[in-house]
């Protein structure tokens, strides 16, 4: 299976979202040979504390919205911003604190998937 233009689109202005307020660990899970998975990727980040979670989840928004015109189709979790859910429908972002992220261990949770974390320095 192929990734479309438009969810490549996506994938690289979430991720852009993330490094511009310098989220840590991003992580991508390609679920799209899972049976039933609930969305195409998963982009996982996690932030230093709430504020950062929120400015985070606020970047990627801010930057999907400029470049592709789109807006999700679902938010979650802005109230304690301990883990905030973007959802995209073909592309889901999941913000985390980190122990939140450590306790929750999604690449665990989908281990049949493809998973490829991005390394980069700030």
């Amino acid at each position: 299976m192929t990734k479309t233009p438009k969810v490549d689109n996506l994938i690289d202005k979430i991720i852009e979202g993330i490094e511009e307020v310098k989220g840590q660990n991003t992580t991508i899970i390609d679920l799209r040979e899972i049976d039933n998975a609930v969305a195409k990727y998963f982009i996982i980040a996690d932030g230093t504390s709430n504020t950062q979670v929120n400015a985070i989840a606020d970047s990627i928004r801010k930057t999907v919205s400029k470049s592709l015109h789109e807006k999700p189709w679902h938010v979650e979790g802005e109230e304690n911003s301990e883990w905030i859910l973007i959802d995209y429908i073909d592309v889901v972002a999941h913000v985390m604190q980190k122990p939140v992220r450590e306790y929750y261990n999604l690449e665990e949770l989908w281990g049949d998937a493809k998973i490829m974390s991005l390394k980069k320095e700030f």
